[in-house]
């Protein structure tokens, strides 16, 4: 069975020291946000988790962002702050994630290693 294969939606903040991505539910959600404040992060947020791919760009290998690198590019560290920034300035990208495969139990069979005598 693979896993974590569907669309992801996410929204991508080129900065001067680093590249931010957040994720959101969809598009749509991202607009009637961005014409009605009113509307909760959380309708439209999907992780509160901000993303830096180290200047590789949308596609770069993803690492949760530090306090300092918040401070840096945003000026702040309070990361519901840096959301909001990120949501109105930073461009959305849908994406069809990649399947995850994989063994899911190594204690199965032939694939776990044994001792030698």
């Amino acid at each position: 069975m693979t896993r974590g294969n569907g669309p992801v939606t996410k929204v991508f903040y080129k900065g001067s020291t680093e590249d931010f991505i957040v994720f959101i539910e969809s598009p749509e959600d991202l607009a009637k946000w961005k014409q009605d404040k009113s509307i909760p992060l959380t309708d439209v947020v999907n992780s509160f988790k901000i993303m830096v791919t180290h200047k590789h760009g949308a596609q770069g290998q993803m690492d949760t962002a530090s306090k300092a690198s918040l401070e840096n590019e945003f000026g702040t560290k309070n990361e519901d702050e840096v959301i909001i920034k990120i949501l109105e300035q930073g461009q959305p990208q849908s994406v069809q994630s990649s399947e995850r495969g994989g063994d899911r139990n190594e204690t199965m069979g032939p694939r776990q290693g044994h001792p030698t005598a």
